[in-house]
């Protein structure tokens, strides 16, 4: 029997099903399409992972850790390789991890062992939880993900969702966004979303959540065999395969865009390095202008759409007020990349 930890329950309990699942055919199997509330699946937690230890020949090999969705159980698959179990409260932005993990095959990512997509359950290589891209100097980390841009980047899926597609509701919300917000970055921000998408490069397949915290190291490649328990992707113990590089991605949210899309999440995290520096505006640019370099990404377009990103998640921000930290936050950044970088 796995135990629950209290902190994640509480995150999950109390959820309404995702019903946008309802339109995939991805809903959680046995619930039916529209997926499954919180409680619902917390309660059959216990069991579905018991299923899954079986259908898998997993024992578990420590507690379990989590992130904002995921409950994650270190085993051993066969009784001789360090695996995890990924057990994901079923939502639509998860519905295609598997697939991307699937697509890049290890290389530049987490390695996808097993998948139930209906369950959104993943069973994964260990990685070393202890050691994620905090445990760097910020630009070094910007640097790595800018150069996981360039491993991960391949044609994109035709089953994933296009950034495209998110555009058209975005342009709605910026225009029905209220005074939360100032009018003059939701104004600039529809405008810059209508041109990004005139003169958008042939799409590939994008990570676009992949900052410090989505990057860990593979097993035996440093100091610490620790397993983390903030990372909702792998963890760590025992021995690795062959080198694949420093750094491997975990938790993608797989979309088709282009890679300057995927910036913004490294100006948004890591809020404590950017409350230490002089110049908030100096600080979060040039973290920009680093994973550009090193990805060879267009500036104009990595400022462009940061700003949007930014401005959309303030908006989105705007409609909780337990959100009104993360609201000025998101205002303060986007005011950030109001101008082009580089200068």
């Amino acid at each position: 029997m796995i135990r629950i930890p209290e902190e994640f329950a509480a995150r999950i309990a109390g959820r309404a099903p995702d019903t946008a699942l309802g339109s995939t055919g991805l809903g959680s199997a046995g619930t039916g399409s529209a997926g499954i509330d919180g409680d619902a699946w917390l309660a059959g937690l216990p069991q579905l992972a018991a299923r899954f230890g079986e259908q898998w020949d997993l024992t578990v090999d420590g507690d379990p850790w989590y992130g904002e969705n995921a409950l994650v159980i270190p085993v051993m698959r066969e009784g001789a390789e360090p695996a995890v179990l990924k057990l994901t409260w079923p939502h639509v932005e998860a519905r295609h991890e598997h697939l991307a993990l699937r697509a890049w095959d290890g290389r530049g990512a987490v390695r996808l062992l097993a998948a139930s997509p209906a369950d959104q359950a993943l069973l994964l290589e260990r990685l070393d939880g202890s050691r994620d891209l905090t445990t760097v100097p910020i630009l070094e980390a910007c640097e790595e993900i800018g150069r996981l841009f360039t491993v991960l980047d391949r044609a994109p899926l035709p089953q994933v969702d296009t950034v495209e597609q998110k555009a058209e509701r975005w342009r709605e919300e910026l225009a029905d966004a209220g005074p939360l917000v100032p009018r003059r970055l939701t104004e600039q921000a529809r405008s810059t979303l209508v041109n990004l998408l005139v003169d958008a490069p042939p799409a590939r397949l994008v990570h676009e959540d992949l900052h410090d915290l989505n990057v860990l190291a593979p097993l035996g490649s440093g100091p610490g065999p620790g397993i983390g328990p903030r990372h909702s992707g792998a963890g760590s113990s025992g021995e690795g395969s062959a080198p694949r590089g420093t750094w491997l991605a975990i938790d993608p949210k797989p979309v088709a865009g282009e890679w300057a899309y995927a910036v913004a999440p490294i100006v948004w995290n890591r809020e404590d390095a950017a409350d230490r520096a002089h110049s908030l505006r100096t600080h979060v640019r040039l973290r920009a202008e680093v994973v550009a370099d090193a990805a060879g990404l267009d500036l104009d377009r990595v400022q462009a759409w940061t700003l949007v990103r930014l401005t959309v998640n303030a908006v989105w921000a705007a409609q909780y007020p337990q959100a009104e930290h993360f609201r000025g936050r998101m205002i303060a950044l986007a005011k950030a990349f109001s101008e082009p970088l580089g200068w």
